[in-house]
């Protein structure tokens, strides 16, 4: 299965990494670099006047206004086939709440799972991922499927840079609820689709990060990504099943497809996810722009050079003081205006950190364990 890497995995590593104090030893994945160019995707969040009742079905005026999401394609992105079924998202907001709407097209409306927390991507499933603050640590994780079940966690960091799924914290205050048009779990007839509604608490979505306001203000930015899971199935005796291949006798592997696209299969790749920019307007309530956030390039440039560290430390067993060994050293992405070149590069046997700095004392900083913060002018160090 696609997914069985970038999950379970991760999970059975976690006791050999907790042994050590996280943050402080390297980890023993792989962690490779995305592949395509660097585009995340990009949407406005309005806000909303009022309030929305949170049944799943998106018939409102105010989620009608609403703005859709581009079309969801393939998790790696346009090299891979185009989805066999159609994938939406809106988003909305005000003081209390992040409300997300999602339209799944659907012919086999099937969902099995009914206990919370239970691992709900092992169903056909919508998933929501946020990271407030875009440093890649201390993000959120929601899974629903037709039946509105809900899996909820904490993520401390990737799984890649051994951060455990904290599975134990729920988002107090989290509405849900599904919609669905057509019969769940009949295969005797052909559905159309199912509708999500969730209303996110921003009080839950500050547990995880220290100094994050109560809300965000217009213009703030955060990374957010979805993800469907789809699998194929079966007609057999009245119900589904999950098909297997002949030949070998595993699962077909599931279909993963996201507003975002992450460049591989594994979406604990926050860097990768869309940013949502929030707005004072109300939806429909004319045209905005974007506004594109300038240290995005020096994160990029950051990341850039975390992913080579990872493959020279897999491939050497050291960390490089340089970008001549990381092969970056003509790396267009890592020459930004205004900003020192090459950025300083620090090392010992079992970590490194790169910094890019300007003369006005700003520096922008990545460490081995990909977590990504700004010191100096008006800024607090992060570590």
């Amino acid at each position: 299965m696609r997914r069985f890497y970038s999950r379970f995995v991760l999970f059975s590593s976690l006791t050999l990494i907790l042994i050590e104090p996280l943050g402080t030893q390297p980890s023993p994945l792989k962690i490779p670099e995305p592949s395509g160019a660097f585009t995340p995707r990009k949407y406005i969040c309005r806000r909303v006047s009022g309030r929305l009742n949170i049944d799943g079905r998106l018939d409102e005026k105010t989620w009608q206004d609403t703005d859709w999401s581009e079309t969801f394609g393939d998790i790696e992105g346009r090299k891979k086939p185009a989805p066999r079924y159609q994938t939406w998202v809106q988003m909305l907001w005000d003081d209390r709440y992040l409300y997300i709407g999602a339209y799944l097209e659907e012919r086999d409306l099937w969902a099995t799972l009914t206990d919370r927390d239970s691992i709900i991507f092992q169903d056909n499933d919508f998933e929501v991922f946020i990271d407030p603050d875009g440093d890649s640590h201390n993000y959120y994780e929601i899974e629903i499927n037709a039946l509105n079940t809900v899996w909820d966690l904490l993520l401390i960091k990737p799984y890649r840079d051994g951060g455990p799924p904290v599975h134990g914290w729920d988002i107090a205050g989290l509405k849900t609820a599904v919609n669905l048009q057509g019969t769940l779990n009949d295969p005797s007839d052909r559905d159309k689709a199912w509708t999500v509604e969730m209303a996110i608490p921003f009080s839950a979505l500050r547990e995880g990060i220290v100094g994050t306001p109560e809300r965000p203000a217009p213009g703030d930015v955060w990374r957010i990504n979805f993800s469907r899971v789809e699998y194929w199935l079966k007609s057999v005796k009245g119900g589904y099943e999950k098909i297997k291949d002949d030949g070998t006798g595993q699962l077909l592997p599931e279909d993963n497809w996201v507003w975002s696209p992450q460049g591989l299969i594994n979406m604990h790749y926050p860097e990768m996810w869309g940013y949502v920019q929030f707005s004072n307007r109300l939806p429909g309530k004319g045209r905005e722009r974007f506004i594109n956030q300038p240290e995005e390039k020096i994160k990029w440039a950051l990341r850039k050079i975390y992913y080579r560290q990872w493959r020279k430390f897999q491939t050497d067993g050291f960390f490089a003081d340089g970008l001549e060994a990381l092969e970056l050293a003509k790396d267009k992405d890592l020459k930004i205006k205004n900003w020192d070149f090459p950025p300083v590069i620090r090392t010992t046997l079992t970590m490194f950190e790169a910094i890019y700095s300007r003369k006005s004392g700003e520096r922008w900083h990545i460490r081995h364990d990909g977590l990504v913060w700004k010191s100096g002018a008006e800024a607090s160090a992060k570590k």
